[in-house]
């Protein structure tokens, strides 16, 4: 145990597992704490022992995308975070932190909170206590993942075609047309990009993304955001992170909104922004029955956007398929049945986007 030079009592610690939510910072096992903090941030990195176990969430994402069983007992370094999960969790951050407050483990990548709620499926989330505030210098600085983020920008420049998925909500389909576009356009000859603009911070979906052959990642983790609850205007940190993959000179860039285009994940704030929508090619959205189909459809329709293509469980059957064809006018595909088909509508509008004989060539050949 030590003191500063402005008398905090700084301990250092050895924790057993790190939640990928921290990621960003790079952080080591050895950990400097302090026990309290008056106005704590989202983002900010706190130490917690777990008190209990979960019937639903019983793993911890480590930075590395590995999962390992929490224990009740395990010291486990994450970050605070709010969640506003429909099929999950709710959590808020707490008005002040000190240790021996009981919080919540509100997600697998260690956002951290008070849980308000959570679906009535799930079980109790696991009950966590406070050990300390991982601190970034002798001054007794908390450390927060928003201390390695990309500087958020204003101006998107030139960028390649952007497709975008949203849907009804978490759980609709997003990620699997995401990785199966990616994977379908990369057979095709394209050097592809993905990225993901909002949710709750977890490695999981960008790793995917990766191994379906995106030559490059990012998330709204790397712009210092444990999740985008009530973020506001998320346009900003959306061009830092496409910024940031257009650097590997890409094709195209695949876009996941997490959550809905519902639901305060802040996702209506991307869509307003009208350097990214020009930057657009194609929009696909993703429902899990006919009314969401419809829903999507009208919400974005009403914002001036096109929906080309809708894609989730609502096409799992053929029947689906074609009833949204048929009474809403737009293409649908399955992913799983005919991940084909989805990127053959989807190549159309990219090679009208970029008007070049060549790429359209090269993606109508896929």
């Amino acid at each position: 145990m030590l003191t500063n030079a402005k008398h905090l009592i700084v301990r250092v610690i050895e924790v057993d597992k790190l939640g990928s939510a921290t990621s960003p910072l790079g952080l080591s096992k050895t950990v400097a704490v302090i026990d309290s903090v008056r106005t704590p941030r989202a983002g900010d990195v706190v130490v917690v022992r777990a008190l209990t176990d979960s019937a639903t969430y019983i793993m911890l994402e480590l930075p590395t995308g590995r999962m390992a069983k929490i224990n009740p007992g395990d010291l486990l370094a994450g970050v605070l975070g709010q969640r506003r999960a429909l099929k999950g969790f709710v959590g808020v951050v707490p008005e002040t932190v000190s240790a021996g407050d009981e919080l919540h483990l509100l997600n697998m990548g260690g956002v951290i909170g008070c849980c308000t709620g959570h679906h009535s499926s799930l079980g109790d989330a696991i009950k966590v206590e406070v050990i300390g505030l991982a601190i970034a210098d002798e001054d007794g600085r908390v450390s927060n993942i928003a201390d390695a983020a990309l500087p958020a920008r204003e101006s998107l420049g030139n960028s390649a075609p952007l497709v975008m998925i949203a849907g009804t909500s978490m759980n609709s389909g997003k990620t699997l047309a995401a990785t199966e576009l990616i994977k379908q356009a990369t057979r095709a000859g394209l050097r592809v990009a993905a990225g993901k603009l909002s949710g709750v911070a977890c490695l999981r979906d960008t790793l995917n993304m990766g191994d379906h052959g995106a030559v490059a990642t990012a998330s709204f983790l790397d712009c210092g955001l444990p999740s985008t609850v009530d973020v506001g205007n998320l346009a900003p940190m959306a061009k830092a992170i496409i910024g940031q993959l257009n650097e590997c000179s890409p094709d195209l860039i695949i876009i996941e909104m997490g959550d809905g285009v519902l639901g305060g994940y802040s996702v209506e704030s991307i869509f307003d922004d009208p350097e990214l929508r020009e930057a657009t090619a194609a929009t696909v959205f993703c429902a899990a029955d006919y009314v969401g189909a419809w829903g999507g459809i009208e919400l974005l329709g009403r914002r001036g956007i096109k929906v080309d293509l809708v894609a989730g469980s609502v096409t799992d059957s053929q029947m689906g398929q074609d009833y949204v064809e048929r009474e809403f006018g737009v293409p649908a595909a399955n992913v799983r049945r005919n991940g084909a088909r989805l990127f053959e509508v989807i190549a159309e509008k990219i090679a009208a986007k970029v008007q070049s004989p060549m790429s359209n060539d090269c993606l109508v050949e896929a």
